[in-house]
């Protein structure tokens, strides 16, 4: 600590706090003959050593932070931990908490190195930022830091006795770092191999107190700290493995700590809205599978019937960012960030799978937007937008589709023209007037069928429609085609929503947007994770005919799937009659029946 006139007591709400202000007063009066020097350090050794002992303690009377119940509990842990594991649903400020623990370690145990990684950079920036955020309200902290930078490419806080907290990025550059104490945010988007490779390499040293040269102190080394924090995840992931390996060794009796906290606490701590989560609860487009993770703190399984696999889909969230329509382009005024034209050879498809009236659990249309792009072998599908929507009148989806159309340059519509798609598919076949945008579409026809094209009395309509009519046999061929596409990485998703977060904070404007105009960019990365959970409830059987049948559970939907097979199913069609092959065995599954 910088200085001991800092430290306050209120003796009347710490009652430990006056046994120690005791202890120092009567220290003081049997070493009258002491220098007035050795009597004040040896004042803040008792002061350190009652306030090491209570972290929570701390926060409050030196750093003036008032704590709820579980955020003291968990500072303690953090403290006495070797290994500390934090499962936290959204609302409970992890990364406030975090940024309280690394201040008491910086400033208790003088030259400490704390290194703090994540699964991007700008993740483990914000527990610098909230260092910031906190010294403005603590003039203590402010007095403890000698200096403290928020930019992207140096973020760090140093201290006057010799402490700092620096972030790194994880990956294999991050090497040959030294740290006393490594937190891991959002651990789970860390490469397990980063982290045993590299990572906890950081910590080969322990902190090197002067005492520590006295032969009777030699037993008061100290070990280095590991501090791992996250939401929860998927069982087929290493994350789980790990928290499984933690929780062995906490129960065995060793130096770990594992605790997972859902939303109920954030609730009955007042951080969060009890309103505000049943409301999420109720939108059509809720997704129970996120929720069981984010919220309820669970790792999720998927079931061994499951015919899409977690890691078929994971491996594949390759693409960087989204395609969005020409508008959003608009309102952010970075160079970098610009509308991408079609490559030579590309095609682009809008394939829709639609529903009725809103108001059923399972009812809504998905539009995904598919680029296919060619290569050698013949086309990669990228998936770069997705939106839905919950019922709605037959005119309202097919303007919409005629705008997401003309917004991304597609070449074809996929659409599901069974039920309610029918009326949509009327709907384009006749001209079509959009108010919203005062223009009128020309009519389109059908490709595909024969019998659906005749419904079209305008004969100069263009050819644009591909009409998909789902029976046994055509389900089962989807399912297996983008299994397989998927396993051989034909088929490209968006990263993830934090990687995507991440990445657009970084474009000049962004951050002046409202809230709602950002979720709407983060939303293609949001979409992408709600159709890998539909995929992933997806259960197949094999019925005795080979065909497969695939079940989504009750009360699971499957839109955005139907959207995305019905769109591989075109691309590989189009595949075969554009790419001339010598050996068609990959595609003998794409044969009609």
């Amino acid at each position: 600590m910088s200085s001991y006139r800092n430290f306050r007591v209120d003796r009347n709400k710490s009652h430990r706090g006056i046994n120690v202000f005791k202890k120092t007063r009567n220290f003081n009066k049997k070493n009258d003959s002491l220098s007035k020097s050795d009597r004040l350090m040896e004042g803040i050794g008792i002061w350190a050593s009652f306030y090491r002992a209570n972290p929570h303690r701390f926060v409050k009377e030196y750093l003036s932070i008032n704590l709820k119940l579980f955020q003291m509990i968990l500072i303690v842990m953090m403290n006495f931990s070797h290994y500390f594991m934090y499962l936290a649903s959204r609302g409970q400020g992890k990364t406030w908490i975090t940024a309280i623990y690394c201040v008491v370690r910086s400033i208790l145990w003088p030259e400490t190195k704390i290194i703090i990684a994540s699964g991007t950079k700008g993740q483990a920036r914000e527990v610098i930022e909230k260092i910031d955020d906190l010294r403005k309200s603590s003039n203590n902290l402010a007095r403890e830091i000698s200096d403290l930078s928020t930019s992207a490419n140096d973020p760090k806080v140093e201290f006057h006795n010799g402490s700092w907290i620096k972030v790194v990025a994880s990956n294999d550059g991050a090497r040959s770092k030294r740290a006393n104490l490594l937190i891991a945010d959002e651990f789970r988007m860390i490469d397990l191999d980063i982290i045993n490779k590299v990572l906890r390499k950081f910590l080969t040293a322990p902190r090197q107190p002067k005492y520590l040269n006295k032969p009777e102190y030699a037993h008061l080394q100290e070990r280095n700290k590991e501090v791992y924090l996250s939401s929860c995840w998927y069982t087929v992931h290493w994350s789980w493995a790990k928290l499984k390996s933690f929780f062995q060794s906490m129960v065995g009796g060793k130096n770990y700590f594992v605790c997972g906290l859902p939303y109920q606490l954030a609730i009955k701590e007042s951080l969060l809205m009890e309103e505000q989560v049943k409301d999420e609860m109720s939108e059509a487009d809720f997704d129970a599978t996120a929720f069981f993770m984010e919220m309820e703190c669970m790792f999720f399984g998927e079931s061994e019937k499951a015919f899409f696999k977690f890691e078929d889909l994971d491996k594949n969230r390759r693409i960087p960012k989204p395609l969005y329509p020409k508008s959003f382009y608009h309102n952010i005024k970075d160079k970098n960030f610009i509308y991408e034209n079609k490559k030579p050879g590309e095609l682009r498809l809008i394939t829709c799978d639609i529903a009725g009236m809103a108001g059923k659990e399972n009812d809504a249309s998905a539009y995904t937007i598919m680029r296919l792009l060619p290569n050698t072998k013949g086309f990669e599908r990228h998936i770069v937008y997705m939106e839905s929507m919950t019922g709605g009148h037959t005119n309202t989806q097919a303007i919409r589709i005629r705008q997401l159309f003309e917004d991304f340059d597609c070449d074809y519509l996929v659409l599901d023209t069974q039920n309610m798609g029918l009326g949509i598919f009327d709907a384009l076949i006749q001209p079509l007037f959009d108010k919203e945008r005062n223009v009128e579409y020309e009519p389109w026809n059908c490709i595909n069928d024969d019998r659906m094209a005749e419904r079209c009395t305008i004969g100069s309509a263009k050819k644009i429609i591909y009409s998909i009519k789902g029976n046994q046999s055509f389900n089962s061929q989807c399912a297996v085609s983008l299994r397989d596409g998927l396993r051989r990485g034909k088929v490209k998703l968006l990263v993830s929503e934090l990687e995507g977060r991440e990445s657009l904070k970084k474009m000049k404007g962004y951050s002046d947007l409202t809230i709602e105009a950002q979720t709407l960019y983060e939303m293609p990365y949001v979409q992408t994770t709600m159709l890998i959970n539909e995929m992933i409830n997806l259960e197949g059987e094999i019925l005795d005919s080979g065909l497969v049948r695939l079940k989504e559970p009750k009360s699971k939907r499957k839109d955005r799937y139907s959207s995305v097979t019905y769109g591989n199913f075109i691309a590989t069609e189009l595949e075969r009659s554009l790419f001339k092959k010598e050996n068609n065995d990959d595609y003998h599954f794409f044969i009609y029946n």
